[in-house]
């Protein structure tokens, strides 16, 4: 910190979390549902404005301040830039039949008893395959919450056995960025990690799996097979439906298997799926551009087009499939329930959500830059006394980074620089910190809806965050878990040194 800049008090620090909270509150109050759609990045850049003055007061420049907000929001860039591929991807993917014929195999698979519970155990398969909870929702999430709905399962719930399963996924693969950044910053190796973590997330993903089997057994499906039959037929009216349209997804999981980066990955999905939506679902695609072609059409063409008939032209397909990307798209079927499940957001039906990331990462940029976030990071560790306190002062403090810088990454990065040596001093081995860091650094960023991981999963599944976060049990367990753990002494590691101290 420069010396001329002077130290917030925790008053000063606490006053812009106080004020956002209040703001959120009233906005929920005021706007329900419609919260995230404007009021809520209105109540971050406020907030902000807050934290703003109370840097300028400590002697914090303008143009520090600002440039502490342009480096936050390029920490999110690459979300951003993830965010509007999928919903290019979601709009290709629905035109070329791809999520259709999920939902119509999904409803010849899954058993409405056992669908909550076999829908978080192929979450966790596909997340632990590529290595991203990301990927999982906005494939196979996408195509659960169809075949739920289906079902007459809560959409809320369903996303809430996606989630959980998506994110005990993403913390246990290799391949996960996270997985991989914990232990870099404790101080431990990839593999250590991941075998020291599974001692609690395996017990966490257990309990979840068992309330989601038990749940199963109370839910009513009397309505199933009639609104399955009714959901399998208009798709099938609709779509060319054939196992050899899943050869897209299969080929993007198969790139982030082999390492290809998320962003080029997802690229080639959603062309794949444009290619296929000209090749398999021609009509289909043709429908979707129609009226943006009528201006473009001759005599004869508008002549078919009043009597009803589809012009399938090379100009048409094209029109169709970059529609899909970029703005929202609907395949009428005349029944309201199959409706409601195909649609496709595209790239524009994301925007509210980058929004809310980029207010978002204003207001956490202002606390980090002024440096809000560190002195209420040091008034919890100053509380921490045993074992048990320290890992619940570490967890606490990557809830608070998730919920003030709103990004899992710094929620990871700036409490594994500041507990490092704490952990090393107290004997405790850095995998102690790396799996506190994942257990709830990771999992609880999406429990916050201005968060990049929260704002992104309700703009996937399409629930709200509120609605969806009482079902997250895998999300909600974990940093109790860990923290039960430790206060108990179970599976504690010690450093060596500290290990032959005790033995002298």
């Amino acid at each position: 910190m420069n010396v001329s800049h002077k130290k917030p008090s925790l008053i000063q620090a606490l006053l812009p979390i106080f004020f956002l909270v209040l703001l959120l509150f009233i906005n929920v109050k005021v706007f329900g549902d419609g919260a995230s759609y404007g009021p809520n990045q209105v109540a971050l850049l406020l907030a902000a404005c807050v934290a703003t003055l109370i840097g300028l007061s400590l002697k914090y420049k303008w143009r520090e301040i600002q440039d502490g907000i342009v480096s936050s929001i390029g920490s999110a860039m690459s979300a951003i830039l993830i965010l509007l591929l999928i919903g290019a991807l979601t709009g290709s993917w629905l035109i070329s039949g791809i999520v259709p014929a999920m939902i119509y195999y999904g409803l010849e698979i899954l058993s409405p008893t056992y669908f909550l519970v076999a829908a978080c155990i192929v979450s966790s398969v596909v997340s632990i395959a590529t290595g991203s909870s990301w990927t999982t929702s906005a494939t196979i999430g996408i195509a659960l919450i169809g075949i739920g709905q289906t079902l007459g399962i809560n959409q809320a719930v369903i996303a809430g056995a996606v989630i959980s399963g998506a994110y005990f996924g993403d913390k246990m693969s290799p391949m996960s960025d996270t997985t991989n950044l914990a232990p870099a910053m404790a101080g431990t190796d990839l593999f250590t990690h991941i075998r020291y973590m599974a001692l609690t997330t395996i017990p966490s993903i257990s309990i979840t799996l068992i309330i989601f089997l038990i749940w199963g057994f109370f839910l009513d499906t009397t309505a199933a097979p009639d609104n399955i039959a009714q959901v399998q037929s208009a798709i099938a009216d609709k779509f060319f439906i054939s196992p050899v349209l899943f050869l897209v997804p299969v080929a993007v999981v198969f790139l982030i298997v082999k390492k290809m980066p998320a962003l080029p990955a997802i690229f080639i999905g959603t062309l794949l799926g444009g290619l296929f939506a000209v090749i398999f679902q021609p009509e289909v695609t043709a429908n979707i551009a129609e009226s943006e072609m009528v201006g473009m059409m001759t005599k004869i063409e508008k002549e078919s087009h009043v009597a009803g008939k589809t012009e399938v032209s090379a100009l048409s397909l094209f029109a169709g499939v970059t529609k899909s990307m970029f703005q929202e798209t609907k395949i009428p079927t005349g029944l309201k329930l199959v409706d409601s499940l195909l649609k496709g957001k595209g790239m524009q039906g994301m925007l509210d959500t980058i929004w809310l990331i980029i207010c978002a990462m204003i207001y956490g940029g202002v606390l980090e830059t002024c440096g809000i976030l560190k002195r209420l990071a040091d008034s919890i560790i100053k509380l921490a006394h045993s074992t048990g306190s320290l890992v619940a002062s570490t967890a606490a403090i990557c809830f608070g980074f998730n919920l003030t810088a709103s990004d899992q990454y710094i929620a990871i990065v700036v409490p594994g620089r500041m507990f490092k040596g704490i952990y090393k001093e107290r004997g405790l081995a850095p995998e102690n910190l790396s799996r506190t860091l994942e257990d709830t650094g990771t999992v609880t960023s999406v429990l916050i809806p201005w968060n990049t991981c929260g704002a992104y999963q309700s703009s996937v599944l399409n629930v709200g965050v509120i609605e969806f976060l009482p079902y997250c049990f895998f999300n909600i367990i974990s940093p109790f878990m860990t923290i039960v753990f430790a206060y108990l002494g179970i599976k504690i590691k010690r450093t060596e040194e500290a290990t032959e101290n005790k033995s002298i």
